[in-house]
Parts: structure tokens; C-alpha cells; sequence
């Protein structure tokens, strides 16, 4: 169902579970990419990419324009997402070669 479609709050909890469960899935995608990197790069002064993040702020921005979303919301989620991200690569990265 559709947010415009609800008519209840049950309608709303049951969209936003439902949607709950698809952002999870693609977060632990998204993980399996950090675990991946961390496996690839060569050392790990490569896990921690300044220009790598500015481009993933950049490209979610430009997508948050498109779709009309809060810029500054998406900023602020992306920001959390990626240092969280990076701290877990650190930690696959320093795991698989302890």
C-alpha cells in the first residue's frame, strides 16, 4: 500500500514494517560490499577513502533532488551510514588478516 492509500495508523505501521524489512535487506547488501572491500584493498590506510565518501554524499544528494527529498536529512543518514561503514570495514579488514 501506498503512504497516500492509508487510512489507519494499522495501514501506516504495516507500510513502514514492510518497508522496515526491504531497507534491513538492502543494508546487510550494502555490508556484504564493505566486507568485499575490506577483503580487496591492499592495507589498511586504503579503508578509509575521503574522496569515495564525498562522491557517495554527492550522488545521494543528487538523488534525494531528483526524487524531492530532504536534502538534509538524506545528508545527515548518509553521513551516519558511511562512518558507520567504514568502522565496519576497519573491523573485517583488520579481522581477516589478525
Amino acid at each position: 500500500m501506498d503512504p497516500e492509500d492509508c487510512k489507519t495508523m494499522v495501514d501506516v505501521r504495516a507500510g513502514v514494517d514492510e518497508v522496515d524489512r526491504q531497507v534491513v535487506a538492502l543494508l546487510a547488501r550494502r555490508f556484504g560490499y564493505m566486507d568485499a572491500a575490506a577483503r580487496i584493498k591492499p592495507d589498511r590506510e586504503a579503508v578509509r577513502d575521503e574522496w569515495r565518501k564525498a562522491d557517495v554524499l554527492a550522488k545521494v544528494d543528487a538523488a534525494a533532488e531528483q526524487l524531492g527529498v530532504d536534502r538534509r536529512l538524506m545528508a545527515r543518514l548518509y553521513e551516519d551510514l558511511i562512518e558507520t561503514s567504514i568502522a565496519h570495514e576497519f573491523e573485517e579488514f583488520d579481522r581477516r588478516r589478525s
